[in-house]
């Protein structure tokens, strides 16, 4: 059962009526980045700005951190969202893997559909490699249009032949943009609902079929991937091609963990004062540690 915490906090955001969605493109981000100058991270977190061939970056640190990095890809369904909407948890994120976290400002839609986000979380990998990091130390991680992300860029690493990361850890991803079943059977998100989600897919896919398999991971012959970690909340709109993505992804013979959340909504994990976040985060952090040779 969701805590108390969770449960205000879900009636909160129901109450809201999905204002974050409201208002043009421009207005949207604001109203994000407005909002996201009330959160702080803690004062032993460094955030050191990179420019990545022209993206933008962050490494998000946290005191004592071990080797390895996680490149992050943040929520936003491909239009919304950026580091500095994302850095306060991310800074949580740093602090419980231990390692240090590489937050990219890839590309958006509308301005830059599909494929320009891909390419950028590409970029991002690749620049890591050779600045030294071993892909055995790399965790690709993302919440929401990120987690789809992060499993489309190691399509298209596996498909290339590069060298994969050590593991994957995606938060409630977006993983089927082409509506192709019934969505939305779940009433209980507080965050999504089917006209949303159809609303952002036009401005991500432009005019490539959502069915693509870089756009919509559910679709993808997911063998040869490396070993992921889900996490998704029950009450989510998305949970079931979530399900569905696992099941798939185990019969094609890769290592993966669904870690649902009963009674919990889209990408909770990004309230901070939720007990299931705290406890969430000690399990992704656990995950990494066992994927990239870290001990306890």
């Amino acid at each position: 059962m969701a805590s108390i915490q969770a449960k205000i906090v879900a009636k909160a955001l129901g109450f809201q009526d999905f204002d974050w969605a409201k208002g043009t493109i421009t207005e949207q981000r604001a109203k994000q980045e407005k909002t996201a100058r009330l959160f702080k991270i803690s004062k032993d977190v460094s955030v050191e700005k990179r420019n990545i061939n022209g993206i933008p970056a962050e490494f998000i640190s946290a005191a004592g951190s071990k080797p390895g990095v996680t490149l992050y890809l943040h929520g936003g369904a491909y239009a919304l969202g950026s580091v500095s909407v994302h850095r306060e948890f991310l800074s949580r994120l740093a602090k419980a893997s231990q390692i240090k976290v590489l937050a990219i400002d890839y590309r958006l839609a509308p301005e830059h559909p599909f494929p320009a986000a891909l390419e950028d979380t590409l970029a991002a990998y690749h620049w890591l490699i050779s600045d030294g990091y071993d892909p055995a130390t790399i965790v690709i991680a993302g919440d929401s249009a990120g987690g789809g992300l992060a499993l489309a860029a190691l399509l298209s690493l596996r498909d290339s032949k590069a060298p994969l990361p050590a593991c994957a850890v995606c938060l409630s991803p977006w993983l089927n943009l082409s509506f192709t079943r019934e969505t939305g059977d779940n009433n209980n998100d507080p965050v999504l609902n089917p006209a949303l989600l159809s609303r952002f897919v036009r401005l991500y896919a432009g005019q490539t079929d959502p069915r693509n398999p870089l756009i919509s991971p559910l679709f993808a012959d997911l063998h040869g991937l490396p070993p992921l970690l889900i996490q998704a909340g029950t009450n989510e709109i998305l949970i079931d091609e979530i399900e569905q993505f696992c099941e798939k992804a185990r019969q094609a013979g890769v290592a993966v963990e669904l870690d649902r959340w009963p009674g919990l909504f889209h990408v909770f994990q990004i309230v901070p004062i939720l007990p299931e976040t705290k406890r969430s985060l000690e399990k992704i952090a656990n995950f990494i540690s066992r994927k990239i040779g870290h001990s306890p």
